[in-house]
């Protein structure tokens, strides 16, 4: 890894242990998926995240607008081939679905996430993960810079 992965997946790791709370972006106190994307953007660049669209908490979109990764792909840099340590994931949790879960690469087989019932934890990016992925990105190398 390089350095500013190294210095993602640090941050990253630190909010482990964070309970689930939906629509929360607080080390300690309560994050979901989003949240822990925000909450390393908020600490890598010294700054608040940028909002995102208001989000229900299940894995359904009735409206099914890509709205997370219409906004992914406006505030990080879209890459393409096998994802890397600190890059962001997002995923597909069935086949169809909108994109609505986010995690962070940890190592080449594993990822950091936050969902219900587990907060904020290191997963094995295993096949199945691996086929609901679909899209990563890198953080931008300032902010407003993707």
């Amino acid at each position: 890894m390089n350095a500013r992965a190294d210095q993602i997946v640090a941050i990253a790791r630190s909010w482990i242990g964070t309970p689930y709370q939906h629509q929360c972006a607080k080390r300690g106190a309560g994050a979901d998926c989003l949240g822990l994307v925000r909450g390393v953007w908020t600490e890598l660049f010294d700054r608040p995240a940028p909002i995102v669209p208001a989000y229900t908490p299940d894995w359904n979109e009735p409206q099914g607008r890509e709205d997370l990764l219409r906004a992914a792909r406006l505030l990080l840099v879209e890459r393409h081939g096998a994802p890397v340590p600190g890059q962001v994931l997002m995923f597909r949790m069935k086949p169809g679905s909108i994109a609505k879960h986010l995690g962070i690469v940890s190592a080449p087989d594993r990822f950091i996430h936050a969902y219900d019932g587990h907060g904020t934890c290191e997963s094995t990016l295993s096949g199945p993960w691996r086929q609901r992925i679909a899209a990563h990105f890198d953080f931008p190398d300032r902010p407003g810079a993707s």
